[in-house]
Formats: C-alpha cells, sequence, structure tokens
C-alpha cells in the first residue's frame, strides 16, 4: 500500500472516529497527533482539514447525487469514504479523478459492506460526469 493510499485509511479512520464519538475531526486529528498515533503523513492532515473545510459543500453534492440515499442512511464507513472521495475529485488538484474515485472504492471494498463499491462508484462517478459544472 502506498503512502497516500495509507494517508486515506488514516484519514477515514479519524473521521469515522470523530463521527462516532460526536465531536470535530479536527479535534480527533490533533489529539492523535499529540498522542504520537500518527498522522505519520501530512496528506492525512490535508484530507481531514479539507473535507472539514469544505463539509457543506461536500454533504449538499452528496445528498444531490446519492438518488435515494440520505446522508444518515448511508453506512457510516460509507458517507466517509464519500467525503474524502469528493474532496479529493473537487480540491486536490494534485490527485487525478480516476485516482480519486478507485481508492475510495478500494478503501470500502476492505471495510464496507459487499454493495459498497458499486454505491461509491455510482456517486463519485456521477459527481465526476458532472463536475464541469459543478463549483466548489
Amino acid at each position: 500500500m502506498g503512502a497516500r493510499s495509507k494517508a486515506r485509511k488514516r484519514a477515514l479512520d479519524v473521521l469515522y472516529a470523530a463521527e462516532m464519538r460526536g465531536e470535530e475531526p479536527t479535534a480527533a486529528l490533533e489529539r492523535a497527533i499529540a498522542a504520537v498515533e500518527g498522522p505519520t503523513n501530512d496528506y492525512t492532515s490535508a484530507l481531514v482539514r479539507g473535507v472539514v473545510e469544505h463539509r457543506s459543500r461536500i454533504d449538499e453534492l452528496l445528498t444531490e447525487y446519492a438518488e435515494g440515499w440520505t446522508l444518515n442512511r448511508m453506512p457510516a464507513v460509507d458517507r466517509n469514504v464519500l467525503r474524502l472521495g469528493v474532496f479529493e475529485l473537487m480540491w486536490a488538484d494534485d490527485v487525478p479523478d480516476a485516482v480519486a474515485v478507485t481508492e475510495a472504492i478500494a478503501l470500502v471494498r476492505d471495510l464496507s459492506t459487499d454493495e459498497s463499491p458499486g454505491f461509491v462508484n455510482g456517486i463519485l462517478g456521477n459527481i465526476l460526469r458532472s463536475k464541469p459544472s459543478l463549483h466548489g
């Protein structure tokens, strides 16, 4: 697993744990850094902070493109992987779109339900197709 793939997994861990505890992801990130639990990769911090910064727009896009699904109905892992994926698609200019989608699918394949890879691929694929007309 490459450094950025590990960073994505660690960012997912932070976002998921924060949601389960009902705390702000940046607080969870700072606590993890202070406890020397990581993240050891700056990209993890960039992902968590990016998702937090753009969270309202990310959630708007997910609500719009997750046909028939509300954010609350999604499995928590899928919801947070989708937030990471949308952040990378829309705001991480150094990440090719195909890589953002592939990495998101890989995370849910390993960590979520059997249906999750298709679900995540469908939503991110729809957002990607509309990306030229979307504004962050």
